[in-house]
């Protein structure tokens, strides 16, 4: 293994005056004076050859940090005439957006530089930078050959598919510095394919990788992904240089009986107050509806110059709200969560967040984008929305400050990405086996990669299941492959990348279309799953293709509520942190909560009261205690399992505790999860016993949650995004766009025999749903953890306050707000009125 290790040295203003040239150094010294702490840190590394990874806060300078040493390269070959035709710095991120202001942040100071060198009488020749992503016109990339850019611009799949252009690729031999920003939105598939065409491009390039990022842990993992195995890289991390505050700032004293429309007027009031109080503040929501919700009441309330920007507005309106943004034109922008990443949008003095992040790197970059430069404070306040939400904040502001970071999960041995690649590496050229194989082990997801599920990818892509009309790719003979067939290419260049075609799916009760639903709601429907659609209660009885069938029901509670698939999940790491604080509120005074968490007394009272309410009425789930709660309904029994995991991996034990009750107790078992806990929900004719959860805490977790997929239809969704990255399924051919519908019925089509023969993308299927969706590796983890703590199974005549959000909430969508709220209400009466009565049931 390569050698990671964090830089120490910081090197003096002089020091990298030194290595810089003549025309660099006076742009340098007349514009910015002195470095900032990335820059003393890295410039002169990167300068000498190493590979570097630099963590730091927007605003300080880490771009140039990236970019100077390669700048500087290429002034020094255009004073000395050696400046070739080729490309020289390769710079790589996920967002298009950010490319194009990247582009204009490097002409600038270029040009700058050629009227420093003109005063200094040094003549310098042109240095070019082009962008090139999917938008890139094709007379713009017949430009590129006959002049290529001296730094290019592009995105993860924009390089895949320039690493197959025969000609473009030639212009990438000379590729000496690759940076790849925003690293932190690449811990993803689309991170995983970059990692290997950096491989592919290491083959034909020998270059220094430079990675940049915000908030991100741990900085050892990012930096493994960013060099590959065996190679060394140097961490430069000064986050912990930025001022930050971040505050919990709730709009009423009492989140019970304060009815929602006063609740409604407070927050308002206090979002116009503090918008006043600041030039430009920028708003996250979760959710785009509540993006557009809170930018209506705003103008309501007679707030000038406020724009929203997310993902479902069009480029062109994105974009002339980032150009406002970075004139200072605007007093508030809402987003969801299409500001996070490093667009640069200028100068924000107050970041405001409705309702928790769900992880404190989140929180950390979101607050990050306040306070744009260096030595400027970034402020942040954080507004809950109910009595969970309130102490989830509290500990997330808390870990925040103490620089205590959830961490990254990195997909692993990717089957469709891998199948993806070698399709792009065939048209490079005739491959040997194992020279491929030992190419691919070079990235870091793909370390552990066993030759076995190389060769399975391999075979499939030659041909192996041709009966099913998925025709061969590659040819493989003699511990050799190649291209296979002319019209690979063009397989290639119109099915690359990894993002799904996204889609909305018809909802028909018998015949009758009833409206439309997210993907990524349908895929986490189970059989006899009810949810709310225009007003009306429906029961999910299954789907067909991009069709679900559902039936009107009456009377019956939502399981799913319709914001479900637009929720972000809890961190793992900052729901542990959760419990103990559970159990610390508990044991300490007001005073002392107050003090540790720097929050202020109503708050801290706020907090104390609704733990001792739990602890007077059930008992207080926390690192050492498990609460398993039991009341029943008119027609149900409900089982409240307060396992404070975060929704994904609650997801997975939820699924496999429900998959093992549904077979003892032959019944079907309905599931409502959250971050706190899940509900098992079974018909008033079952129960599950004290000797039934004995059994649960001793089940096979995988084997269940497994079964519990291939039952449901999540499975039928994912395989198609599988099937497609895997080039099973094409979603372009002969410059034809295949419908999602034609996609999907294809993949069920697929889906059965490809179970059958354990094909690679079936058992991919089943790895991206496990690992990467439900989070099987932390719900493990929290199993284990459980099997230690004291178990407490309660029989309750209501349930407890903890539980009140996963009741509510599920029903939140046939009821509107303020009966919510009566609902929450009617629920702690009877609390406090059993507490007066002071009997606790075992």
């Amino acid at each position: 293994m390569g050698k990671i290790e964090y830089l120490k040295k910081e090197h003096s203003d002089e020091e990298i005056y030194k290595i810089l040239e003549k025309p660099v150094k006076e742009w340098f010294r007349r514009k910015y004076k002195t470095f900032t702490p990335p820059q003393r840190y890295a410039i002169k590394e990167i300068h000498e050859g190493k590979n570097i990874l630099i963590c730091s806060p927007t605003g300080s300078g880490k771009t140039l940090s990236a970019f100077l040493a390669g700048i500087n390269e290429l002034i020094k070959l255009s004073m000395e005439k050696k400046l070739e035709d080729r490309i020289y710095i390769l710079y790589v991120s996920p967002l298009r957006a950010l490319n194009n202001d990247i582009e204009r942040n490097l002409k600038e100071p270029l040009k700058e530089i050629y009227e420093v060198s003109k005063e200094l009488e040094i003549e310098l020749d042109e240095i070019r930078v082009a962008v090139r992503t999917s938008d890139t016109t094709s007379s713009q990339k017949q430009r590129m050959l006959k002049k290529p850019p001296h730094i290019l611009i592009t995105t993860p799949e924009s390089l895949a598919i320039s690493l197959c252009s025969p000609k473009f690729s030639k212009l990438l031999e000379g590729i000496k510095y690759v940076i790849v920003d925003e690293i932190h939105a690449l811990t993803n598939k689309r991170g995983v394919h970059l990692s290997l065409s950096l491989e592919r491009l290491n083959r034909i390039a020998n270059f220094i990788r430079i990675g940049l990022s915000a908030t991100i842990h741990p900085l050892t993992e990012v930096a493994k992904f960013l060099v590959g195995n065996g190679r060394d890289c140097y961490i430069v991390d000064v986050s912990y240089k930025k001022d930050m505050e971040i505050k919990v700032l709730s709009p009423v004293d009492d989140f019970i009986y304060t009815p929602s429309e006063e609740i409604s007027k407070r927050l308002y009031n206090l979002l116009k107050k503090l918008i006043e109080e600041h030039r430009t503040v920028l708003i996250f929501t979760n959710t785009r509806s509540a993006t557009e919700r809170v930018a209506f009441h705003l103008k309501k309330m007679g707030i000038k110059n406020i724009e929203t920007h997310h993902s479902s507005l069009s480029r062109e309106h994105r974009l002339m709200v980032e150009e406002k943004l970075k004139k200072g034109e605007l007093s508030c922008v809402i987003s969801s969560t299409s500001l996070e990443l490093g667009i640069d949008i200028g100068s924000i003095d107050l970041v405001i967040l409705l309702g928790s992040p769900k992880s404190v790197s989140r929180a950390l970059q979101r607050v990050g984008r306040s306070g744009h430069k260096l030595h400027e404070k970034s402020k942040g306040i954080i507004i809950p929305f109910d009595r969970d939400d309130l102490v989830e904040n509290v500990v997330l502001a808390y870990d925040a400050k103490i620089g205590r970071i959830d961490k990254i999960h990195i997909p692993k041995n990717c089957l469709d990405v891998l199948a993806q690649h070698i399709v792009g590496m065939a048209l490079e050229k005739v491959w040997d086996v194992d020279e491929a194989y030992n190419l691919i082990k070079r990235a870091y997801p793909y370390k552990d990669l066993s030759k076995e599920d190389f060769l399975d990818v391999l075979r499939y892509l030659s041909g192996s299941i041709e009966e099913k009309k998925v025709y061969a790719k590659i040819w493989l003979k003699d511990n050799k492959f190649g291209k296979r067939g002319k019209n690979v290419r063009a397989i290639y260049y119109m099915n690359v990348g990894t993002i799904p075609d996204e889609t909305s799916i018809s909802v028909y009760d018998g015949k009758k279309y009833v409206g439309e639903v997210e993907e990524e709601f349908a895929e986490k429907l189970m059989k006899g799953d009810i949810f709310v659609l225009g007003g009306k209660t429906y029961k999910y009885l299954g789907s067909r293709g991009n069709k679900i069938i559902v039936k009107e029901v009456f009377n019956e509670n939502p399981t799913i509520p319709a914001w479900f698939s637009e929720q972000l999940p809890l961190a793992y790491d900052l729901a542990l942190d959760i419990e103990k604080f559970r159990k610390e509120v508990l044991h300490n005074e007001v005073e002392d909560i107050k003090n540790k968490y720097d929050i202020d007394e109503k708050t801290s009272k706020a907090v104390k009261n609704y733990i001792e309410e739990q602890n007077k009425y059930a008992i207080v789930p926390d690192d050492e205690k498990v609460l398993i709660e039991n009341f029943d309904e008119e027609k149900r029994r409900y089982y409240i399992f307060h396992f404070v995991a975060g929704r994904r991996a609650n997801e997975a034990l939820a699924r496999s505790f429900a998959n093992y009750i549904s077979k003892i107790k032959n019944c079907n078992v309905r599931i409502s999860v959250n971050d706190y806990g899940f509900a098992l929900i079974l018909p008033k004719n079952r129960k599950i016993t004290k000797s039934d959860i004995v059994e649960l805490l001793n089940i096979d977790i995988v084997k269940n949650v497994r079964e519990s997929i291939e039952r449901s239809d999540i499975i039928k969704r994912r395989f198609r995004h599988v099937a497609t990255r895997g080039f099973m399924i094409l979603r372009r051919y002969m410059n034809k766009k295949i419908s999602v519908e034609k996609q999907q019925f294809n993949a069920e089509m697929l889906l059965k025999y490809c179970k059958e023969v354990n094909h690679p993308l079936y058992r991919e299927t089943i790895r991206e749903i496990l690992e990467d969706s439900l989070d099987i590796e932390n719900a493990l983890n929290y199993f284990e953890k459980i099997k230690k703590r004291k178990i407490y199974y309660l029989k309750l005549p209501t349930p407890s306050p903890f539980a009140f959000n996963l009741i509510v909430f599920a029903s939140s969508d046939v009821i509107f707000m303020e009966d919510k709220r009566r609902m929450i209400m009617e629920l702690h009466k009877r609390v406090m009125e059993f507490i007066k009565g002071n009997k606790k049931e075992e």
